[in-house]
């Protein structure tokens, strides 16, 4: 038995990795989707383009106007020369704000009155446009603050000290880049996976199964554990860049860690068997690869958290193995989640990769039957 299941193992990892096409795959997506999800897919609003409008030209409104040019946030300032190009400035996309200070500003002040500034904001950001108004809010709580000092005003004494756990900078990269551990593995086993049982049948070599002394369950471990292999490989690979490349501190344990990621593997290549025992054709084990792919992404919670999405619609989420494995993740390298906690997020990746491993045994039984 044993011999049989390695033969077919030996088998598949040449058959991979003798494949330019695949090798390709293995190599050049990983490195290229590593650097882009790191960069690109960045939820941090930076190098801000802004309009300011200053219609009083005292002395408040310059300071006010400077402080804006003084944050590193905002990369380029244009200023408005009057109230009708507001309106193309947001519409166009010329910026994502614009500060708004009326020619009563800085008498308003002077006398102690209120001075009202408008912040217009482009709505089709909405993510962006919140993050943009709250700089430029603590840019003018600041101003209030100073300016209330030189004049002896007196204002609350409430101060907000805020702290951040685990990541004191907020640094993006600290949440992106140990998900794409999961993201990318995921996308590559599923993909090697999935075309495994396809590719036989295409060519024609799923019939020499057929008059082989191989089982079903045979056959499954024997197309399991290459991929596994491969997916355990390129985790490690983009682990490494993380901690060594990347500079993102890992506190957790190393053990958990790979275990964690060989039990998500395994329930990653189980629904890749089950797809490919599904489809006839490549293209169709593609499309069904994509099909899992997308939402997998979308209701793990690395893009939105799941709690912001609606009640009835949470309870998907329990099917995704990456779900599970972001939280592991996230723990180990910023907070060293004990065993306990990882644990809860196992066994639930277990149940997937069970259940849906025993459907591509049984399905691949009845294509031998």
């Amino acid at each position: 038995m044993f011999r049989r299941i390695l033969a077919l193992i030996h088998k598949e990892m040449l058959t991979i990795l003798r494949d330019k096409k695949s090798r390709r795959v293995l190599i050049v997506p990983v490195f290229a989707q590593l650097f882009i999800f790191a960069f690109a897919a960045t939820l941090d609003v930076q190098n801000v383009t802004i309009g300011i409008l200053n219609r009083d030209y005292g002395e408040q409104a310059f300071e006010f106007v400077q402080r804006f040019h003084g944050a590193p946030t905002f990369k380029k300032i244009i200023h408005l020369q009057s109230i009708s190009e507001i309106t193309p400035f947001i519409n166009n996309q010329e910026g994502i704000m614009v500060v708004s200070i009326d020619e009563q500003f800085s008498r308003n002040l002077d006398s102690g009155k209120t001075a009202e500034v408008q912040f217009i904001l482009d709505g089709r950001k909405s993510n962006a446009s919140q993050i943009v108004a709250g700089y430029a809010q603590d840019i003018t709580s600041q101003f209030n603050r100073d300016f209330a000092a030189r004049a002896g005003l007196v204002l609350q004494n409430t101060v907000l000290v805020p702290q951040n756990w685990f990541n004191p900078n907020l640094i993006f990269l600290w949440k992106n880049v140990p998900c794409l551990t999961g993201i990318l593995t995921m996308l590559i086993t599923t993909i090697l996976t999935g075309l495994s049982i396809a590719r036989e049948k295409e060519l024609g070599t799923f019939e020499q199964l057929l008059v082989s002394p191989l089982l079903p369950t045979e056959i499954i471990i024997g197309k399991t554990v290459p991929s596994v292999i491969i997916g355990m490989i390129e985790g490690a690979f983009i682990v490494a860049v993380a901690i060594f490349i990347f500079r993102i501190p890992f506190t957790g344990s190393v053990f958990l860690l790979f275990l964690s990621m060989f039990v998500f593997i395994m329930s990653i290549v189980s629904i890749g068997l089950f797809i490919s025992a599904l489809c006839s054709t490549q293209q169709q084990t593609l499309l069904g690869t994509f099909l899992f792919m997308a939402p997998s992404v979308l209701l793990s919670g690395y893009i939105t958290p799941i709690e912001n999405m609606p009640g009835w619609f949470q309870p998907l989420t329990y099917l995704i193995p990456l779900k599970y494995y972001i939280v592991i993740v996230q723990g180990l390298f910023s907070k060293a989640m004990p065993f306990n906690i990882v644990l809860l997020n196992l066994w639930p990746m277990i149940l997937i990769g069970s259940v849906t491993l025993t459907c591509a045994v049984l399905f691949t039984r009845r294509k031998l039957g």
